[in-house]
Formats: structure tokens, sequence, C-alpha cells
């Protein structure tokens, strides 16, 4: 089954840790992690109730990098959302109903990043996200508390029953971006929608959830693509080779 972390990102208040704790363990979660939280104490213990072991338990890093590397897919909560899909920094967001479809045939870590109590995630955190994540709430008062908007989200997603594939790896998502962003500069695409192109790929390749097999053809069928462009740089028997996209050998799907 997948595997849900829930991250919270520099959170400001110790009451609110020790809630998100006793919220996950109320629906069975106890991966906890936080990206440089205040010190906490005898407020987060008592607000955590008998959920102490998923307080003391958690993982405390320092950066958001250290969340991505052991991630299989990462998803950014915001109840700040983009006004038009021209822009992909928010877009397109699904709600915790819908990420449950999404997670539920799936085996890998899931990192579900919640921002802080005064200003939520910033812009670079969400671009760096594969999915984006809302709770319907009130156009009146759409903000939750930080521990509320965990409830919900781990409401959700409670028993998953067991996933049937294996999610690419981090490592290997971000290699086919850093081809992907080559690939970009052969084909002269324009430096000023570089960022919000790459924004967009995220959010495409990460709803569609691919597999070490399909990351693979990915990188194939660039690697075609960069031959048939410029076959001055490559040899002969590079450009033939399989692009990944068939098996011949029979290891691929039927």
């Amino acid at each position: 089954m997948a595997e849900i972390e829930i991250v919270l990102v520099e959170p400001l208040y110790e009451g609110n840790i020790g809630f998100a704790a006793r919220v996950m363990k109320n629906f069975g979660f106890t991966l906890l992690t936080m990206i440089n939280p205040p010190a906490w104490g005898d407020e987060a213990i008592a607000r955590s109730s008998h959920a102490r072991d998923v307080l003391e338990g958690a993982r405390i890093v320092s950066s958001l990098d250290e969340v991505i590397a052991e991630s299989n897919l990462l998803v950014a909560t915001t109840g700040e959302l983009s006004k038009t899909i021209s822009h992909a920094m928010r877009m397109p967001y699904y709600t915790p109903a819908e990420l449950r479809e999404m997670v539920l045939p799936v085996d890998g870590r899931v990192s579900i990043l919640f921002g802080r109590e005064n200003w939520g995630l910033g812009n670079d955190e969400v671009r760096r996200c594969d999915v984006v994540c809302t709770i319907p709430t009130s156009p009146e008062y759409p903000i939750l508390n930080i521990s509320h908007a965990v409830g919900v989200v781990c409401y959700e997603l409670a028993h998953l029953p067991r996933g049937d594939y294996l999610l690419a790896s981090r490592q290997e998502m971000d290699s086919l971006y850093d081809h992907i962003d080559r690939f970009l500069d052969l084909v002269d695409h324009f430096e000023y929608k570089r960022a919000n192109t790459m924004t967009m790929m995220r959010r495409i390749f990460g709803r569609t959830m691919l597999t070490p097999r399909e990351v693979t053809t990915m990188h194939g069928l660039l690697r075609r693509a960069e031959w048939m462009i410029e076959p001055w740089k490559h040899g002969e028997s590079e450009g033939r080779e399989d692009s990944g996209d068939d098996c011949p050998s029979g290891d691929g799907e039927e």
C-alpha cells in the first residue's frame, strides 16, 4: 500500500504539532516529518494525548530536499489556488477524496506537505511538488487550522489497501525532469516559458504516477527525438537502439 508521510513545513506552534500527531493516529498514520519545527515540550505532548509515540517518533529535518529524497510522490496542500489553467503553479488541483483514488493502486511513499500557519507553502515549495491538493471549504473562510487539515486528509486516506504497482523513485523522476529540461534547450524552447513548462511537466507526470519502466520508455523516446534532430552528434548504432517503447525481449507489457 501507499506509505503516507505527513510533513509539517516549519510549523509555528507546538500545540498544533501535538494535535496533528493525535489526529494522525486516530486514522492509523504514524509517519510524521517536521521541517524546522519550533522547540516543543509539555504542550505538544499534552495535545497529542495517546499519540505521544507518533510525536516522539517524528523525523526532524532542516530542508525540503531531505523529504524529496525519500519520497515517490510529493503532494502540496494549499488553500490558495491558481485562478487560471495558464498558471500551472497551483493547477490542476484535487480534493483529498480524489487524491485517495490517485494513490489507491500504487506502492510507494506519498509525502503530503502542510504549510505554515500564517502563510502556508511558498511558491517554490509548491512548484517542486507533483500534485496539488485542496480541501473544499467555504469561500467565506477557506483556511483551516493545520491540524484540522491534517485530520481531513488522513480521514480520506485511511485504510488504503495494498497497491498493485511500484512507483518510479524520486531519483528516476528527477533524472527524467532533467532530461526534459535539456530537451527544451535542444528545441529552443522560449526561456521565459521554461519555469512554467517544467512545472506543468511535474503536474502531468505527478498525476500519471509513472512506473520505472515507463520512465525508461520516456527517456528512450527523448533520446530518439534528439538523434533525429541532431544525427551528427550521435553514432548510427545509438540512433537505432531500442527507444524503450517496445520490448522484443518479452519483458514489457503484452
